[in-house]
């Protein structure tokens, strides 16, 4: 469905970064919509590592990826944030004050400013060059990130890949999975050493089978149910392997797309902006988190954090002109109500 939206902030990626936003705004009493080119919130977070720790979050030791999309996503609900998935942002026109965003789902998003989250720009996987793919991509058979761990329980899974998804997943699908099948056209991983040594260890137990050096070659089945994926030598040497599931971690596509085309400061592929507000060359438009660029910036998502929040203070003088904005700490204020 296609809408017409009203909103006093457009942000442009639903990563930590984006959804910290929301909260920043909203603490300012400002609505804000999101757009997100994936078909869930979470970004990097969500469609690479979501049941990967990570270790350099203030007050959490060690907090798995999704967990963290999960509590922004609880953080900024107060807000009632609307969230636009499954879209890219296509068109940018301005007038009278206001931004006027396209999406590539026919959408029409009315603005006061324009936050660009987008990361390393809009992404998604590098699909294999297999035929009758699209049928098994909208079955759930072939799969490029995993969301449920649990939807692998009992199954047969080939995973296709030498990175640190294809082997952070194969050690943990392993414990539920029927079969865990590796394939890799070579026998060295990309990923990390100790993860590596980890997928021979079980390997040399029987735990995950390898399929070195292979390569996809093909699936079967009827279309939707997947029964077999057909692998291949550089020789042309061909096996089957029985499979309900092939997870395909080729890495992604990543590309800022229309965004770079906006007339914005660009840095190669990322956006320069002011340190102290992240606005961009272009007065009401401000990029923050990784594609957002500075001296002295670090892409880290603190980093993203601390850019959500000075851009929400520069962004209050152009939704509400005139209001005094008094920095209030969070303990004092609470949460305001949303109006």
């Amino acid at each position: 469905m296609t809408a017409h939206i009203e909103t006093d902030v457009a942000i442009i990626g639903a990563g930590p970064a984006g959804l910290f936003a929301v909260f920043e705004c909203g603490m300012l009493r400002m609505k804000c919509v999101v757009i997100d080119a994936l078909d869930a919130i979470g970004g990097q977070c969500a469609a690479l590592y979501p049941e990967k720790p990570i270790f350099d979050i203030p007050a959490h030791p060690r907090i798995l990826g999704g967990d963290l999309i999960r509590d922004l996503e609880t953080q900024a609900q107060p807000f009632t944030p609307l969230y636009l998935l499954g879209r890219r942002v296509e068109r940018l026109l301005e007038e009278d004050g206001h931004f006027t965003l396209g999406t590539s789902e026919g959408d029409s998003v009315r603005a006061k400013a324009v936050v660009l989250a987008a990361g390393a720009g809009a992404f998604g996987p590098n699909r294999p060059p297999l035929d009758h793919l699209p049928g098994y991509e909208r079955s759930g058979a072939v799969r490029y990130l995993v969301n449920r761990r649990e939807d692998f329980r009992g199954k047969r899974v080939v995973i296709a890949g030498g990175g640190d998804s294809a082997v952070d997943w194969a050690l943990s699908l392993k414990e539920i999975a029927a079969k865990v099948t590796v394939v890799h056209r070579r026998p060295k991983f990309r990923a990390a050493p100790e993860s590596a040594a980890q997928l021979d260890a079980a390997a040399a137990r029987g735990e995950v089978e390898m399929a070195i050096p292979y390569q996809l070659h093909g699936l079967k089945g009827d279309g939707s149910t997947l029964t077999h994926v057909t692998l291949s030598t550089l020789k042309g040497e061909e096996r089957d392997v029985e499979a309900d599931h092939l997870l395909a971690f080729f890495g992604l596509s990543m590309e800022l797309g229309p965004i770079a085309e906006w007339g914005l400061g660009m840095d190669r592929s990322h956006i320069q902006v002011e340190p102290s507000t992240c606005e961009t060359s272009r007065p009401g438009i401000y990029a923050i988190g990784d594609v957002a660029t500075y001296p002295g910036k670090l892409k880290l998502i603190l980093q993203g954090f601390s850019e959500a929040a000075m851009t929400a203070h520069a962004i209050h003088p152009r939704v509400h002109p005139g209001e005094a904005l008094h920095f209030e700490y969070s303990t004092s204020k609470g949460v305001p109500a949303h109006g």
